[in-house]
């Protein structure tokens, strides 16, 4: 197949370029960056600009992959490559379900309402920025041409938000005094984590079967204590671990989710309690493989000591936050 990358620099467009090749196929990125794997052409042009698929509308593609968040970068790009290509598969986010209150969620639920802007103002913004994308493709490829995917939570090595190597990093090396890690104390909390390259190959697998339609691309559902369990066998862990109630750490100002003094993975907000649940019965009868989380943990650990990454920088409390809050709570116990 001739396959058409808008992107392919980062992280997941760069995987899925890499797992395009291995399979065999032509790979063309368009994008402003020259970091393409080996193997793959490029077409420089900026998604922002409004003639900037005009590179590749004299080629005929069997897919196009993008990845984009941006609305006006997709209406523009499936305006623009739609009497040249097959099929398009655009790789979306759980976050376009209006609710994730509950676990189960599958691809008929209901959506956000598209954002009519062309770019998102606010972060609060993303699950409507996704969906307006999904719209744009859908409406300009229609169901026999298109191909949504919605990942929950995607990790493994490179991940450069950190959620996913905060754990494994944490559990490798003492950092407090004693040796203790603080987790949150929601055994309960559903998580799941794909990883990027099943993603991407499972993404060539699609186009390569002609599938189309709506997928969750979602890994499957543990509990958060299970997942905290196996980031301490995979280093062989051997200090105390210690549980802290959320309301607590919603108090100290812990941040859930993501970023900054927070705990990644941890989700205190009711209203996104299945976030780690959505369903992925479809998407891996539709192929889907998924490597075990232990693999994926130790694979990401190794990435990291490689790339001489000790800590994961914008994710996670650092050593000195997570010495006070141990000391704080401590102290409040007694």
């Amino acid at each position: 197949m001739k396959i058409l990358i808008l992107g392919g620099t980062a992280w997941l467009g760069g995987n899925v370029a890499t797992a395009a090749l291995a399979a065999g196929h032509e790979v063309t990125c368009l994008a402003r960056g020259a970091n393409v794997p080996e193997g793959a052409d490029i077409i420089r042009a900026d998604r922002n600009e409004l003639e900037a698929c005009n590179g590749a509308k004299g080629t005929q593609w069997d897919a196009v992959i993008d990845v984009a968040t941006s609305p006006g970068q997709v209406r523009r790009s499936v305006r623009d490559l739609a009497e040249c290509t097959d099929r398009y598969l655009y790789v979306s986010s759980a976050s376009v379900y209006k609710s994730l209150a509950i676990a189960g969620v599958n691809e008929s639920a209901e959506l956000h309402l598209p954002l009519p802007a062309d770019e998102m103002a606010t972060i609060d913004q993303y699950g409507s920025a996704k969906a307006a994308c999904e719209q744009a493709v859908q409406m300009e490829f229609g169901p026999e041409r298109a191909i949504i995917l919605r990942p929950g939570l995607i990790g493994g090595p490179g991940d450069p938000t950190g959620r996913t190597s905060y754990w494994p990093l944490r559990f490798a090396e003492p950092r407090t005094e004693p040796d203790q890690v603080l987790t949150p104390d929601v055994p309960r909390q559903p998580v799941s984590v794909i990883d990027v390259r099943d993603l991407a190959r499972w993404i060539i697998t699609l186009l390569e079967d002609g599938t189309v339609g709506a997928f969750n691309a979602s890994g499957d559902t543990l509990p958060l204590k299970e997942y905290l369990a196996t980031a301490r066998t995979v280093n062989e862990y051997r200090g105390q671990v210690t549980p802290i109630p959320s309301d607590w750490l919603v108090e100290q100002g812990v941040a859930q989710w993501v970023g900054p003094r927070s705990l990644p993975l941890w989700i205190a907000d009711p209203t996104i309690a299945g976030l780690g649940a959505v369903a992925n019965a479809r998407a891996k009868q539709a192929g889907l493989s998924l490597r075990p989380v232990a693999e994926t943990m130790r694979d990401t650990l190794s990435w990291a000591h490689d790339a001489r990454i000790d800590t994961v920088n914008g994710a996670g409390l650092s050593a000195a936050e997570e010495q006070e809050l141990l000391s704080l709570y401590a102290g409040r116990s007694h």
